[in-house]
């Protein structure tokens, strides 16, 4: 699996099969002679495998979804980080740079899938990489995770391990902090990504790792269907409100329990493109900061049953339109002078 950016639950996969009576096939890019392989580079034994199909046609062997082969993501070359385009600035990176803010140096992070991916970036932009260690569920530990129809693959990492054994990292507490994507929110601080009306999304590793990280931070714009936001000056402005909200009195499919997270002292926070809540020690949201340029008026906030306290504008904590998303991970390491601002 040299070509490979993940290996996934390759070999666990193999041997249920096998185990259970069933038939495993594999597909191959060529054939060698038996015995000419490192013993250490081999995956699935042939001892598990049944029948194998030569594939030569490289559609046929997609490292990823959006990915034909790169070198890089199969760890054969590390990348220059000078070479990592940063993310343009909009509602997207002022998520992502507020949820840096809650890095810690020496960390292990979880980063899902969706909005969480561009936390990498901006950890990447800050070169704040080498403080902390960034995971993906699929597998990989360390680098800078991919992003989009790449998510599980990253560059540069440190190593890349099965997913079960990522998830028996994450299950038996590895994890300081997880940042997971936002889809709706209610008054008890109870989160849905799994189950929208009659589509079922299903919950992956969602549960797995919101239920074990020390720390969770949900990420995600405040509403959703064609929400226009403009960041100009240090400043965030809604053009035009999206037409779904995502704070609801009630989530209709409870995939995250925020009387479990206050039980289990977890400290969890709500980031969006305008506000952050956090999960109040009485149960219920709080609303902590509020953007510069947001009106807790005519952008929504006030019609938030749910918030036990709404911030004026002397509730604005953090900048996170111009202020370094180093925050407490370089302030420990580097002067301030050493990084560079994104604007």
């Amino acid at each position: 699996m040299e070509h490979e950016a993940l290996t996934l639950e390759s070999l666990a996969i193999a041997m249920a099969a096998h185990n259970s009576g069933g038939i495993v096939i594999a597909q191959v890019e060529r054939i060698a002679d038996r015995g000419s392989l490192n013993p250490r580079q081999v995956k699935v034994p042939g001892v598990l495998v049944d029948c194998v199909v030569v594939a030569e046609r490289p559609e046929h062997h997609m490292q990823t979804f959006a990915t034909q082969y790169s070198a890089a993501f199969a760890g054969e070359i590390r990348v220059p980080m000078s070479t990592l385009r940063p993310l343009p600035m909009n509602a997207r990176k002022i998520i992502a740079r507020r949820a840096a803010l809650e890095l810690k140096r020496n960390a292990v992070v979880n980063l899902g899938i969706g909005m969480p991916e561009g936390v990498a970036d901006v950890v990447a932009e800050e070169k704040v990489f080498d403080l902390l260690t960034l995971t993906a569920e699929p597998g990989v530990i360390g680098g800078i995770p991919a992003s989009g129809l790449n998510f599980g693959a990253a560059v540069n990492p440190q190593a890349v391990i099965d997913q079960p054994s990522q998830f028996d990292f994450y299950d038996g507490g590895g994890l300081d902090i997880a940042i997971l994507g936002l889809a709706q929110a209610d008054a008890e601080g109870n989160l849905n990504v799994s189950k929208f009306g009659s589509r079922l999304a299903g919950a992956g590793g969602f549960i797995n790792i919101s239920q074990s990280a020390r720390e969770v931070v949900f990420v995600g714009t405040f509403t959703t269907g064609d929400l226009q936001v403009v960041v100009d000056s240090g400043t965030v402005a809604i053009e035009r409100e999206g037409t779904c909200t995502k704070f609801m009195p009630a989530v209709e499919h409870r995939t995250f329990s925020g009387a479990r997270a206050l039980a289990s002292g977890q400290r969890v926070l709500y980031v969006t493109e305008r506000c952050v809540f956090r999960l109040a020690g009485a149960g219920g949201l709080e609303l902590i900061e509020i953007a510069p340029g947001i009106d807790l008026q005519p952008d929504g906030l006030r019609a938030l049953d749910q918030s036990r306290a709404a911030a004026d504008g002397r509730g604005i904590v953090r900048r996170a339109a111009d202020e370094p998303a180093r925050a407490h991970v370089g302030a420990a390491a580097r002067r301030a002078d050493r990084v560079r601002r994104c604007q």
